[in-house]
């Protein structure tokens, strides 16, 4: 029998790795473009309600609770599929969006760069 990281990193079982909060890293990927729109964490509880539910829901760790992304805007994220990287301790969901998907309203979360003087730099690409 494989020991359990070979079964994590070879095997076909989703053996998902969170961390001693519980939380496993997810990045939110346009479906179409393949833009990084957002990242956030996940609790067991948030990865089964997203795999129900095919909306993305996370784990809040201001509000100590679970939230669906647009829960209150309306921008929900119907995730398209679900990827896992190589130990199983990330999760890439591929989404479709209904809107933006920062509540600042930009399309992505990742909507500045830093320049080369350390100060931040908006981007609309």
């Amino acid at each position: 029998m494989q020991d359990e990281t070979a079964r994590r990193e070879l095997g076909s079982e989703f053996l998902p790795r969170f961390d001693a909060a519980g939380l496993i890293t997810a990045v939110a990927i346009d479906a179409v473009s393949g833009r990084l729109l957002m990242l956030a964490h996940m609790d067991a509880e948030a990865l089964a309600t997203t795999r129900e539910t095919g909306l993305a829901h996370f784990h809040s760790r201001s509000r100590g609770r679970l939230w669906m992304k647009g829960e209150s805007s309306g921008h929900v994220l119907r995730v398209i599929e679900i990827r896992v990287d190589c130990d199983q301790d990330a999760i890439e969901l591929r989404v479709d969006a209904a809107g933006p998907a920062c509540h600042t309203l930009a399309t992505s979360c990742f909507y500045r760069r830093l320049t080369a003087a350390g100060t931040l730099e908006r981007v609309d690409d």
